[in-house]
């Protein structure tokens, strides 16, 4: 089973950007869809993003169109997301997830192969 690290959380000003990072381990990465989902204080765990195993596929929650970008190196096990133009509401814990079935990243309550342990964004006004 794959294992899931992010990284790259952190305090931010209000339009400013940060990369996340999910590595995994395993040598089948390329098999997995990859999500990820952001939990707001006091909120349920929302999925954000999502790739498919090749990473010809991409989904976003409307929220954050045209502001993230979701990406995948297969060749170093790593799922990526870019977060630009920031707002206080991008504030939560962001997790990573992986399934082989990639439509149940996009479903909602489905218990997913694998998790983070989660990494915090903060985004001041």
């Amino acid at each position: 089973q794959v294992q899931l690290a992010e990284s790259g959380g952190g305090l931010v000003q209000a339009g400013g950007s940060l990369r996340l990072s999910c590595a995994a381990s395993g040598r089948t990465f390329s098999i997995y869809a990859m999500g990820w989902f952001r939990q707001a204080p006091g909120k349920e765990r929302q999925l954000v993003a999502a790739i498919s195993g090749s990473g010809g596929n991409t989904y976003y929650v409307d929220s954050v169109k045209g502001r993230f970008t979701i990406s995948r190196d297969n060749a170093k096990n790593t799922v990526y997301l870019q977060m630009n133009s920031l707002k206080p509401d991008d504030t939560g814990v962001y997790y990573c997830a992986a399934d082989r079935v990639g439509t149940n990243i996009l479903r909602l309550g489905a218990d997913l192969e694998a998790w983070g342990q989660g990494t915090l964004v903060s985004v001041s006004s």
